[in-house]
């Protein structure tokens, strides 16, 4: 990797903040399909030559936009799309996938607490916080952990699996936010999968931080308990001490998935791992590391379908992926690889940009010049969490 050049960073930032209010959207009244919403929002990215566009929120995107946001100097913006986010778990008894009607059907990765305790971090309000946490938990119990339909997630000892209403493998898929990958060999809904097993776990812990915070020491310690509960499963169900490896787990083939994906590193980013599965879960990141940065999943990884159509795959690079693993890093103390695969990333998007004058929703990391994979839409370009993911890593890892 040559060395960045930091002009070209400069004009990416320019770029990336005149951008943040291109993709600003507010329809506070619901119009056709699209669900209206209390609070201006920023959509994944604009109609371009791709002839695709959103106008619509997205659940785990909000999560990775609001980062930026923040180290943008836009936190009210990042509050009021966790605001939305609240107010659509209110209205439909669970966040859905976005702000379509027809999205309703399922969700996305829950990062509701991380996000109620980030924004938590800017206004230090406990009277909002315990509001936030009340919806959070609700969302918990009624969507995540439910072993009825509509939500039938909580499926094998308390381990939940993704799903959709329609009860159909392609459209728990989309809820898992990998649509399409190779990591569920299409059976979705066969999964215990080990990067929503280790978000819930992070939401048990954030609930018991946020009790800590409003005095609730009890509740704290029960909250403390389910999530030690469920390490003690996902370690037994989705770790595979020989490979030094979580996988995916086909509860009704009680297998492992063969897959090899970066879902795993959400064990580092949640906390959920041990320091010992965490050293080996380090040892096995090179299977990863590509000239552009990480890949989605191995390029070896064994999968019985046909390529093509399956973007959360090898050859290509996610910002939230990127961000997930450096920040898993960094907890574990694992800074000069954190460092390393940061800068790497950094370094992707800046040559990109300084030869096409965007940023993509993901990349070839094989080739970082060509065009990632396509999935059920083409490429996209903008991006949301990659432009947001980009300004908090530049902020953090290199010297301007």
């Amino acid at each position: 990797m040559h060395d960045i050049n930091t002009a070209d960073v400069d004009l990416a930032l320019r770029y990336i903040n005149a951008k943040w209010d291109d993709l600003v959207r507010f329809y506070p009244e619901d119009n056709d399909t699209l669900i209206g919403l209390p609070r201006p929002y920023v959509i994944p990215s604009t109609k371009n030559s791709s002839g695709f566009a959103f106008e619509e929120i997205y659940y785990w995107d909000s999560y990775f936009i609001a980062q930026g946001l923040i180290r943008s100097g836009r936190p009210e913006l990042a509050e009021g799309m966790l605001e939305d986010l609240l107010y659509l778990a209110d209205r439909f008894g669970s966040i859905p996938n976005g702000s379509r009607y027809y999205l309703t059907g399922r969700s996305h990765p829950p990062f509701l607490t991380s996000y109620i305790l980030d924004i938590y971090k800017i206004n230090n309000d406990k009277k909002w916080l315990k509001k936030a946490k009340k919806v959070a938990e609700d969302e918990y119990e009624h969507v995540w952990m439910s072993d009825l339909h509509p939500n039938w997630r909580n499926v094998f000892h308390g381990l939940s699996r993704y799903y959709d209403i329609n009860v159909l493998d392609k459209l728990a898929e989309c809820e898992s936010g990998w649509d399409m990958t190779t990591r569920f060999n299409d059976e979705c809904l066969s999964y215990i999968p080990i990067d929503l097993n280790c978000l819930l776990y992070k939401y048990e812990m954030d609930f018991a931080e946020i009790a800590g915070i409003l005095g609730e020491v009890a509740e704290a310690e029960v909250w403390k308990m389910r999530a030690k509960n469920r390490t003690a499963k996902v370690s037994y169900y989705l770790w595979d001490e020989k490979k030094g490896f979580f996988f995916d787990y086909n509860y009704k083939t009680d297998k492992l998935s063969d897959v090899w994906s970066l879902a795993s590193y959400y064990a580092l980013w949640s906390g959920l791992a041990s320091k010992e599965q965490a050293e080996r879960l380090v040892d096995n990141l090179d299977k990863f590391i590509c000239k552009g940065g990480l890949s989605a999943t191995s390029e070896h990884s064994h999968s019985p379908l046909p390529a093509g159509h399956y973007q959360w795959a090898y050859p290509n690079g996610w910002a939230p992926l990127h961000w997930i693993v450096i920040r898993g890093l960094e907890k574990y103390g694992y800074n000069v690889m954190a460092e390393y695969i940061a800068t790497k990333w950094i370094d992707t998007n800046t040559q990109y940009f300084a030869d096409n004058g965007i940023f993509r929703e993901a990349y070839n990391v094989i080739d970082p010049a060509a065009k990632p994979e396509e999935g059920l839409y083409p490429p996209q370009e903008g991006y949301g969490w990659t432009n947001a993911v980009y300004i908090d890593l530049v902020k953090d890892y290199l010297d301007l």
